[in-house]
């Protein structure tokens, strides 16, 4: 006979066992109900068969007496389902005392060892399902980055922002310092490109008259893999009109320290040996000052780089002064930021789309901000003049001539689009694999995407 095609009025085991919890030892409850789950252990003692059944929301022991459910043809790994009633074993082990007892899907394949689990790292990135399976702890955390998402939409919505989605295969990629993945189109015989942020045609939104708007989606950045960079990430972007960088360092403090308490009910994290409170106020540095503290401020590009180099950094890669001092803030200043710090105002050269502060034509409204040691997003106070901002992308053609890779390419149509005026607009972007890394304690970005890349085996 096969096995039923669906099971119906299923209870949670977390809420079974919850209710079991409350029962004295030896003692079965009054009431029915309904589990299923994978069966992840089984122990024989005579007539009495103890099966551990887990589902999303936990795990129970199952008593199987023989006289009962008949003889328990189960395996290791089978789904079944299991009616019964909640009851505590004379152990006081919270349990349901099975009535009946159904295969909903035989195993083909045995799991691996129970008691070693999963060990082999590559493996569990590969077989995914099988960590999820054998790895509470991996279940955990695909369902604690799934709760901040939806908190963060909730909050957001709550803020008056819209949700958008923007297109992933763009015909020209902007809004990063990034080399993009290049894809073709067939039918129009012409390149796209996946997109390496969402900025610019959100901001097109804000030209439109939607005033404040999100979008959480994939970007794609054609870059190596690391502890905290993946070529394929989730990312937060958002712009409100009528609002500055100033603006928004309080949202994002707010928006962080909710979605924690919301997500896990403190704002109180441990993330590489190290406890962090996301409350806020969070500590707020401007980045001259950070780097100056390392002995590293200076706009003299041949002198930082005999000071990096002397420091034993390798600015090989580093045709520009840009790129050299972006490389001291990423080797000295970030891995130090590890309460939750806000740099700001930033020197031009980093930033092509902010707008300048009022008292420095050389430094930007623009901070990013960091926990843990690692950088968790980017702000401006957005550039809403058109000729500046074409003046902008011609600097960074510059850039691009000598020798900077990842530098803006420029977009014509978003210059035309701020031509008919944007409204003063505050924006920014969150890393949500890294703030799953925060919130789970991972020490790798590859352990909160549940499927990473990976080099393809024969």
């Amino acid at each position: 006979m096969s096995a039923p095609k669906r099971y119906p009025d299923r209870d949670e085991i977390a809420a079974v066992r919850a209710e079991a919890e409350r029962l004295a030892d030896g003692e079965t409850g009054d009431a029915t109900r309904r589990l299923a789950g994978r069966v992840m252990a089984r122990r024989d003692m005579g007539k009495l068969v103890f099966l551990d059944l887990v589902d999303r929301s936990g795990r129970i022991q199952l008593l199987c007496p023989v006289e009962r459910t008949g003889e328990v043809e189960v395996h290791l790994g089978d789904v079944v389902g299991a009616t019964g009633s909640p009851a505590k074993s004379r152990r006081g082990e919270p349990s349901l005392m099975v009535d009946a007892l159904e295969p909903l899907a035989r195993i083909r394949t045995p799991l691996p060892d129970t008691f070693h689990g999963l060990t082999d790292v590559e493996l569990r990135y590969r077989k995914r399902y099988l960590d999820l399976l054998m790895n509470d702890e991996a279940r955990d955390h695909a369902l604690v980055r799934s709760r901040a998402v939806a908190a963060i939409r909730r909050i957001l919505d709550e803020w008056g922002f819209v949700e958008v989605e923007t297109p992933v295969l763009q015909p020209r990629y902007g809004g990063a310092f990034a080399e993009p993945f290049v894809t073709h189109w067939n039918s129009l015989d012409e390149d796209r490109y996946l997109r390496i942020a969402t900025e610019l045609y959100l901001k097109r939104l804000i030209v439109g008259g939607l005033e404040k708007v999100y979008e959480i989606g994939k970007d794609f950045r054609n870059e190596g893999v690391s502890f905290k960079h993946h070529p394929e990430f989730t990312m937060l972007e958002w712009y409100e009109a009528f609002a500055d960088y100033r603006d928004t360092m309080a949202r994002i403090e707010t928006l962080v320290s909710r979605t924690a308490n919301d997500t896990l009910g403190t704002t109180v994290v441990t993330f590489r040996g190290h406890e962090i409170d996301l409350a806020p106020p969070w500590e707020r540095v401007k980045f001259v000052d950070a780097l100056a503290e390392h002995g590293l401020w200076t706009r003299d590009e041949d002198e930082l780089r005999r000071t990096l180099e002397g420091r034993g950094v390798d600015v090989s890669h580093d045709p520009t002064w840009a790129k050299l001092i972006d490389h001291a803030h990423s080797h000295f200043v970030e891995p130090a930021l590890i309460r939750p710090t806000i740099l700001y105002d930033y020197p031009i050269e980093l930033s092509p789309f902010a707008r300048t502060t009022d008292d420095d034509p050389t430094i930007v409204e623009r901070f990013e901000y960091f926990a843990g040691g690692i950088e968790l997003g980017n702000a401006f106070t957005e550039i809403n003049d058109s000729e500046e901002q074409r003046a902008r992308f011609e600097e960074q053609l510059a850039a691009g001539a000598a020798g900077d890779t990842e530098a803006e390419h420029g977009d014509p149509d978003y210059v035309e689009a701020l031509s008919y005026g944007m409204p003063p607009t505050g924006g920014i972007g969150l890393g949500i694999d890294r703030l799953a890394m925060l919130f789970t304690g991972s020490e790798s970005i590859r352990d909160v995407i549940l499927f990473p890349a990976l080099r393809k085996v024969d």
